[in-house]
């Protein structure tokens, strides 16, 4: 077998998040038409059930897979994530758009935001919090700390 070119294979990024969701072979279909996911490659599971999924959104990596607890995979509790799918994307309002048309519900609604993108929030029918933004402008740290000011008052500390 011939060795590896490189530890990371070729087109990956050193982190690529992998999730595990129930109804993987649902989510591909999902993640096609909310983000233009591109399929990569498929690994059929048993019971019709995806063992693993590799889709490119942009020039990002996701990967994911249904739940087999019979081989150490935890069950799903969807709904509870505690953390939020990052986007870029060059036109925010219209990927926040098709993501609502293909079944997210908006959590923060779409908006110029005092750091300088335009960002919102969504909820996937599977449970993903996706936080799409279009950077729009490159303001100062000073003009970020005015507009926060400005928006939740000067007595915070800044960060």
């Amino acid at each position: 077998m011939p060795k590896a070119k490189s530890p990371i294979p070729e087109g990956f990024h050193t982190l690529t998040l992998h999730l595990t969701v129930n109804g993987a072979v649902k989510y591909l279909d999902f993640l096609k038409r909310a983000f233009n996911a591109v399929e990569v490659s498929i690994t059929p599971g048993q019971a019709g059930k995806l063992m693993h999924a590799h889709v490119r959104i942009g020039d990002s990596d996701l990967m994911f897979n249904d739940s087999f607890p019979e081989h150490g995979s935890p069950p799903v509790a969807e709904g509870h994530w505690p953390f939020a799918l990052h986007l870029y994307v060059p036109d925010a309002d219209a990927v926040f758009a098709q993501a609502v048309a293909a079944g997210c519900a908006v959590t923060m609604p779409l908006a110029d935001q005092f750091w300088g993108d335009r960002y919102g929030h969504v909820k996937d029918p599977f449970g993903f919090t996706w936080a799409i933004g279009t950077h729009i402008e490159d303001p100062t740290p000073a003009e970020i700390q005015e507009r926060k000011n400005k928006l939740f008052g000067a007595g915070e500390a800044s960060a």
